[in-house]
């Protein structure tokens, strides 16, 4: 599967914490340049809505090859009534143009429904799989956030209310898009290790 930019930004917010330097007498944490970070944040949810707009376009070609295969099976049961009729007309014997008869139908129909169930079937795989795949890709974008506010070593408000609306855009986005499949509200919760409320004053990070 080709990589989404929001993969991308994620890998690239990986990149950079790790070129970071390790901040003084510590093995675990860095000292992270803010307007850099900045700048990768903003880049990050910029490409969140356009994601989003582009998995609930495939996810808007359910209802379309549904519609398609409805159309083709009624095709398909329209053309057998009239075999079966034409077939009852034109047999001398009209018992055995009536089984005959009857067989198409009966055929017919299995196959309209197979085509119908199929094309369910194929709407129900895109639509979920593309759920479950943007669901990922705002998981990781909500983890690498909540992460960083949680190493964070600056005091500074400005990064901690600029994190904060980070988070909140992403979960939101994420309830967003669940909302408009149900069926992929089974998907597993993912335990997050930073809660609405768990927000520190102050402290060490990046």
């Amino acid at each position: 599967m080709q990589v989404s930019r929001i993969e991308q930004k994620i890998e690239d917010i990986y990149a950079f914490i790790e070129s970071c330097r390790m901040q003084h007498l510590s093995t675990t944490k860095v000292v992270v340049p803010k307007n850099e970070l900045y700048d990768l944040l903003d880049d990050l949810r910029r490409d969140v809505p356009d994601e989003i707009r582009r998995y609930q376009k495939i996810l808007s070609q359910r209802d379309a090859i549904i519609e398609d295969a409805e159309a083709k099976a009624n095709e398909i049961l329209v053309d057998a009534r009239e075999q079966y009729r034409g077939m009852v007309e034109e047999h001398s014997i009209m018992q055995q143009a009536y089984q005959q008869a009857e067989q198409m139908v009966q055929q017919a129909a299995r196959k309209a429904e197979e085509i119908v169930a199929n094309a369910k079937r194929q709407a129900d795989e895109i639509g979920s799989g593309a759920i479950y795949y943007t669901t990922d890709m705002l998981d990781m974008a909500e983890k690498v956030i909540a992460s960083a506010y949680e190493n964070a070593t600056s005091n500074s408000n400005a990064l901690e209310a600029a994190l904060r609306n980070y988070l909140e855009t992403i979960r939101q986005n994420k309830a967003e898009l669940m909302a408009s499949n149900p069926s992929a509200r089974n998907k597993e919760q993912i335990n997050m290790p930073l809660s609405d409320s768990g927000f520190k004053d102050g402290g060490d990070g990046y």
